[in-house]
């Protein structure tokens, strides 16, 4: 019986490792990167994740890139007089000791001119530069049309 407790223990252990994509680059811990599935037509999504700086110097996240769009941007959303705007930022900032939020209905990367339809549980690429801790790579999840990520201390 503890056998087969142990057991279970490690496959638990080895799912959760296996379910959560965190990376980590330099002082800068990345966490859940996600988007939303598109309809087969659609030209644009969001990407949401969180940078944590592990550091005492703050970092700069300056761009986004991945072969599933044309372009990546970073952008930020927000509503002024009860209309929504979005604006392309030339940066954002990762602050020492601190996080970066990007999630929907804030700072977000945009991608542009979709080349294919993002389908739910796929993995796309994302190459993200930092201007201290360098060039990352992540896989972002697609998660089904109209989900709001995960919760706080939920893994993917």
């Amino acid at each position: 019986m503890k056998a087969g407790m142990k057991l279970g223990l490690a496959l638990m252990l080895a799912m959760s490792t296996a379910l959560a994509h965190d990376y980590q680059v330099g002082d800068l811990k990345i966490a859940h990167p996600w988007t939303r599935a598109t309809p087969p037509a659609a030209k644009m999504g969001g990407v949401f994740l969180s940078v944590n700086n592990l550091g005492a110097e703050g970092d700069t996240l300056l761009k986004a890139e991945s072969p599933v769009a044309e372009v990546a941007e970073l952008h930020q959303m927000e509503i002024l007089d009860g209309v929504m705007k979005m604006r392309k930022v030339e940066s954002l900032a990762v602050p020492a000791r601190g996080e970066l939020k990007l999630a929907p209905g804030g700072l977000h990367i945009m991608l542009i001119n979709l080349k294919q339809g993002l389908k739910e549980g796929e993995k796309i690429p994302l190459k993200l530069t930092f201007a201290k801790a360098g060039v990352v790579e992540v896989k972002v999840r697609v998660e089904a049309m109209g989900s709001k990520g995960v919760a706080p201390g939920e893994k993917h």
